[in-house]
């Protein structure tokens, strides 16, 4: 069991130290907490032996630099790829029977619209969807049925607006 009491009091006594110094390396505060966090995280998940170190707190700041110096490296290749490369194409937006179909079906119960989505957009057969959601095929069945109902109900409705 870690000495709970331990690592906080060295967390109080250090982050603020920890943050600065990894603020004044990348530049950026939110990486800089990101990397911070992550320090310290592995520091409470090996804190029997980190808290024997003569200094844990060098120990935490080594460990919050390298992470921020991994990301730092990491988004430079990824902008070196882009430059090589190129960016990705931007994927479009949805259509508008993409839009007017999910706005139908945020209409419908929790789970009519699950297993519709499970059914229908992953391409579960009704007993692995009777497995996932935990209910009967039969139960499955007849939300997929009255779902179905519902949201061409409610498309008609979308339809005669536009009209």
């Amino acid at each position: 069991m870690p000495d709970v009491d331990g690592f906080d009091e060295f967390y109080r006594g250090s982050r603020q130290r920890l943050l600065g110094f990894v603020y004044a390396l990348t530049g950026n505060l939110a990486e800089a907490q990101d990397a911070v966090q992550e320090a310290y995280i592995r520091a409470w998940q090996r804190w029997s032996a980190v808290s024997g170190y003569d200094d844990p707190e060098a120990w935490v700041r080594v460990v919050a630099s390298r992470i921020a110096v991994s990301r730092w490296r990491s988004l430079r290749s990824r902008a070196r790829a882009y430059l090589r490369h190129g960016a990705t194409d931007s994927v479009p937006g949805p259509g508008t029977d993409t839009i007017e179909v999910v706005a139908a079906l945020r209409q419908l119960p929790e789970e009519q619209r699950t297993a519709l989505a499970l059914y229908y957009l992953l391409g579960m057969p009704v007993a692995e969807v009777a497995r996932e959601t935990e209910a009967p095929v039969g139960t499955v069945k007849a939300r997929l049925s009255r779902g179905r109902v519902a949201l061409a109900g409610l498309l008609a409705v979308s339809d005669l607006e536009d009209a």
